[in-house]
């Protein structure tokens, strides 16, 4: 007999995926809730209806109503884009204890002493946790009202009692409503109580900055929706071995998605960091073989970073290979283009290389400092004093030039930095303004010719 082919009977409504039966998680897109029975009763047609208020030319609007307003956290502002847009919906999202309420209680609190009225609301603490932590921190402000709730309706009871131009909420996942199927926490519960909390920012121009919670794999909780929803998603990393923190925007509306602000987690609270390329440097009385300083670009920010490596002799069959703050694939193509390229012999030798202050240099541009700190520490040759190296390292040995060099070097040159190595094929305009200042500029178009520039060679190798 025929088998009789069944037909599905759920879709995906994130992307169209189809199965017979109902599953909690998308075979496709890998959502969460977002599986719905197909054939389900279509919504009437929508008459048109008279509109409550007419349509306005945009040049009439008034674009006062949406100035920015700063936070009183100048690195905050300088990730929002100068401050926060009225009605503007912020999710900010980390891991655990990385600092996320400790950020926003001396957000609020600032706001709150500027004389604007501002609402905290915690569904993670009590009233007296917040309030211990804001005496040790010192943010503590007349117009700053704080409320422990979980319940949807109640923190929007106070919205209308309180009436405040700053909403905090800590956090999303823990705020639920009645109106909605399942637990806090969940994606149906969080994405009707987001819904609700920009639709009561829009109306009353009051900004909103929502704390979220991230999965294992460091992406944000809940739908993918719930940054669909906001208007900035800003991202707080940090290694909690290191007191460096760093807000790092991902979505802005209002402004650009590739700013940075820098902090450190201090006794007293959160403390801006304005400077912080002395973090990630260390002072030598004099040189050392195994360390080279370069410019990373965090967004649109320069940052110093230092690399520092070790090559010593190995009595394994595979050398080890260890590596903190830099990446791991990008490190083993460096290595095995000094191997070939650069003449320097690593196969039968360890090598560590870490960063200094635990800074994570992901930016290709590190290929070269990290190429000639090997290099230094195998060959036992230091590294010419207040120099610095720039450049992406291709398989071929060849050096490629890297965006933004002009900024890099111009925050080289401002932190006493006299010489730099960087690729032939970079701009001449570069690197005759920056010559102006007074740094040589040691142009060089593969990884060897940088070492012999470096006077770092093989044949240099002390007996």
């Amino acid at each position: 007999m025929a088998k009789t082919q069944t037909r599905p009977s759920h879709r995906c409504t994130e992307c169209g995926w189809t199965t017979v039966r109902w599953v909690g998680r998308c075979g496709e897109c890998q959502a969460w809730g977002s599986v719905v029975e197909v054939g389900a009763p279509r919504l009437a047609e929508v008459r048109a209806s008279a509109p409550t208020k007419r349509a306005t030319r945009i040049k009439d609007v008034d674009a006062q109503a949406a100035a920015r307003v700063k936070t009183g956290v100048s690195e905050l502002d300088r990730v929002l884009g100068d401050g926060l847009v009225p009605g503007a919906v912020v999710l900010l999202a980390g891991e655990p204890g990385v600092g996320k309420s400790t950020l926003l209680l001396e957000v609020a609190a600032q706001w709150a002493k500027a004389g604007r009225t501002t609402l905290y609301v915690t569904g993670e603490e009590s009233a007296a946790q917040v309030r211990l932590r804001a005496g040790r921190t010192n943010a503590l402000a007349d117009d700053l009202y704080l409320a422990a709730e979980t319940d949807l309706g109640t923190v929007l009871g106070h919205i209308e009692d309180i009436r405040p131009s700053l909403l905090v909420v800590d956090s999303v996942q823990t705020v639920g409503t009645a109106e909605a199927d399942g637990s806090p926490g969940g994606v149906t519960q969080v994405r009707e109580v987001t819904g609700a909390l920009v639709r009561v920012a829009k109306q009353r121009g009051m900004a909103v900055i929502i704390i979220g919670h991230v999965t294992k794999d460091g992406n944000i909780a809940g739908p993918r929706l719930l940054e669909h929803l906001v208007d900035v998603v800003l991202a707080f990393e940090g290694d909690r071995h290191s007191g460096f923190r760093m807000v790092r925007g991902t979505k802005n509306r209002f402004g650009p998605s590739d700013e940075v602000g820098c902090f450190e987690m201090a006794e007293e609270g959160i403390v801006e960091v304005p400077d912080p390329s002395g973090l990630f440097t260390s002072r030598h009385e004099e040189q050392v073989p195994g360390t080279c300083v370069t410019v990373t670009m965090e967004g649109r920010r320069p940052l110093l970073a230092e690399l520092q490596a070790l090559v010593g002799s190995s009595s394994l069959q595979l050398p080890r290979r260890t590596m903190h703050g830099v990446d791991p694939g990008r490190l083993a193509m460096v290595l095995a283009v000094l191997d070939r390229r650069a003449k320097v012999k690593l196969s039968d030798k360890d090598v560590y290389v870490s960063t200094v202050g635990g800074a994570r240099v992901a930016d290709p541009s590190a290929d070269l400092a990290a190429a000639i700190a090997v290099a230094s520490s195998a060959l036992n040759i230091s590294m010419t004093e207040r120099c610095i190296a720039i450049g992406e390292v291709g398989l071929a040995g060849e050096l490629r030039r890297v965006p933004g060099l002009h900024r890099r070097l111009a925050e080289a040159a401002r932190l006493g930095f006299t010489e730099a190595v960087v690729p032939s094929d970079s701009h001449a305009a570069e690197q005759l303004s920056m010559n102006r200042s007074g740094m040589l500029i040691r142009a060089v178009p593969t990884l060897a010719d940088a070492l012999c520039a470096l006077n770092m060679t093989s044949r240099n190798r002390p007996n």
